[in-house]
């Protein structure tokens, strides 16, 4: 089967297929520019999807959000910001013997001009072959002003058993714990981060690749130009919570995300920053 690109309608939002000769595919949806599925050749779905996610009523529940240009509540914006709920259009399309990449691009509209009031270009590239996938997120201050922002690439990693898997790379890194109240930074001092409760830990400045091991496979997670990782699960009583997440699906899935929200990224007029999230079996 040669590689290829090609337009469908997923569960109602415009998206693309993208596909290879090995038979590893991806499903890239136009609204929200959200990566909504990832299959490796010879493998698994390694996305999460919330089987009760609302498409195009706001947020898709799993996949790989954008957000921009604000990361959570960190700001005056809505939740994540206004890209994971806007439509963007197809810039690039390419396809060789082994890999299929395609470019989805968002500038700003009046909407968001009135949310954020600074013109910018967003270019999100995704790039599949054989067993990796690579993510890349531009953002390009378009305007005359300066602007800051923060950003992440809200992954949400499929899991065949939360309890069981075991992430190595964050030891002795800072991270501030969402969960505690007004606490401090932590500094991580476990060979491998285990999860037995609900995390929400905001890593700061990881200079090493990750790995998460999961039913007997192992996921290498690599990221530049995002220099923090938020590792995130609601657990039980935060499932309950969210209603577009079906009980106890918490053990199927960990957001394992590179951001940029520690500090602010600054652009002047015409600079351009980019950020990468790289996934590769092993």
């Amino acid at each position: 089967m040669a590689a290829g690109i090609e337009r469908i309608d997923f569960h109602g939002l415009p998206a693309l297929r993208l596909s290879t000769a090995a038979d590893a595919s991806a499903v890239l949806s136009l609204y929200g520019g959200q990566l909504l599925s990832w299959v490796p050749a010879r493998g698994r779905e390694r996305l999460y999807l919330s089987e009760r996610a609302r498409f195009g009523n706001g947020p898709v529940r799993g996949g790989v959000p954008v957000c921009f240009p604000q990361f959570a509540a960190q700001g005056t914006l809505p939740r994540h910001g206004f890209a994971r709920t806007s439509v963007w259009t197809v810039a690039e399309q390419r396809t060789g013997d082994d890999f299929a990449l395609a470019t989805l691009r968002l500038a700003d509209d009046p909407q968001s001009l009135a949310l954020w009031p600074h013109p910018f270009t967003l270019e999100l590239t995704v790039a599949i072959d054989g067993g990796r996938l690579d993510l890349e997120l531009e953002v390009i201050n378009s305007g005359h002003t300066p602007f800051a922002f923060t950003s992440a690439l809200h992954t949400y990693l499929r899991v065949a058993e939360l309890e069981e898997c075991r992430l190595q790379g964050l030891h002795g890194f800072e991270y501030r714990d969402a969960l505690g109240a007004g606490e401090g930074l932590r500094r991580d001092s476990g060979d491998v981060l285990l999860f037995d409760g609900p995390i929400d830990r905001h890593y700061r400045n990881v200079e090493r690749p990750l790995l998460l091991r999961d039913d007997g496979g192992a996921l290498g997670i690599d990221a530049e130009g995002f220099p923090d990782v938020v590792v995130w699960n609601p657990w039980e009583d935060g499932n309950a919570r969210i209603d577009d997440m079906a009980p106890r699906d918490f053990r199927r899935m960990l957001c394992i995300e590179a951001a940029a929200i520690h500090r602010r990224i600054a652009l002047d007029p015409s600079e351009t920053w980019h950020g990468r999230q790289t996934l590769v079996c092993l």
